[in-house]
This record gives structure tokens, C-alpha cells and sequence, in this order.
């Protein structure tokens, strides 16, 4: 019996993917528990083209994310913070700071995909963190912690 996948499931394949697998199994567990449809002729038409509006949606994703990697390619950011006399920051430097930077800066990137490569950040200097812009599309770039 042919089905197509709602979820991944571990030993059998990923999401939206046609496999075959024994009828019992499909019957009595992967349908019941919605881990699967079965690949009736109408479902694999409607199967296809969801995956091509998919494909499309991703492609200009993954263009936008490639732009946005062109911009960061190179870049240096300065994050202001308060320093004490030992050149030590009061606090520390986080993906929220970087973000912020970033945006006034005139790019636009979500903090929850920033990455930075160091544990905790508490004192002036450059450093550098990795944007995760698309499952395929990763940079990195430094930023430079400055006194106010």
C-alpha cells in the first residue's frame, strides 16, 4: 500500500514523501494516528501540486536569504555598551544587542537565528557570530563591542 507522509516518521521517510509499506501497518497505525493519508489518485494530484507551490515559495526564500547573506558578507557591527574602568562590560552581549544592530544598520534578521560562536561576551573587542538565514544559507560576520 502506497502512502504519503504527513510527518516524519523514523525508519520510513520524512514529510510529503510517497513510500510503500505493509497494508497492516499503514492500516492500524500510520493512518489512525495521522502520520499518513493513503496515496489514493486524487490525493497524489493534490500531493503534487502542493509540492510545487512549496518548491516556488522556497526558492524565493532561500533568494531572500541569500541577499541578506551578500549584505552581512564582510560586515562589522558596532554594539555600544557600558564599560568600567577595566575595559570589563556591565552585562554581557547578546543575540537581542546584535539584532538590534543589525536592524539600524538596515538589515532585518529574526535574533532567534543569530549564533555567537563565543559563550558570554564581557569585554570591548571584535568578535563573531553566524546568522542562520535558511536551512542552506548560513554566514558569518563580526560585530565590535565599543565603549560608551
Amino acid at each position: 500500500m502506497e502512502v504519503i507522509l504527513k510527518k516524519n516518521v523514523d525508519k520510513l521517510g520524512y514529510k510529503d514523501e510517497v513510500v510503500t509499506v505493509k497494508d497492516g501497518y499503514g492500516r492500524n497505525f500510520l493512518i489512525p494516528q495521522g502520520y499518513a493519508v493513503l496515496a489514493t489518485e486524487s490525493a497524489l494530484k493534490s500531493h503534487e501540486e502542493v509540492m510545487r507551490q512549496r518548491a516556488h515559495k522556497e526558492s524565493k526564500v532561500k533568494e531572500e536569504a541569500e541577499a541578506i547573506a551578500a549584505k552581512l558578507n564582510g560586515l562589522t557591527v558596532a554594539i555600544k555598551a557600558k564599560v568600567g574602568e577595566s575595559g570589563k562590560i556591565f552585562g554581557s552581549i547578546n543575540t537581542i544587542a546584535i539584532s538590534e544592530a543589525l536592524k539600524s544598520e538596515g538589515i532585518e534578521v529574526d535574533r532567534k537565528s543569530l549564533v555567537i560562536t563565543e559563550d558570554s561576551i564581557k569585554e570591548v573587542g571584535t568578535y563573531e557570530a553566524i546568522a542562520n538565514l535558511h536551512k542552506e544559507v548560513k554566514q558569518s560576520f563580526n560585530f565590535e563591542v565599543v565603549g560608551e
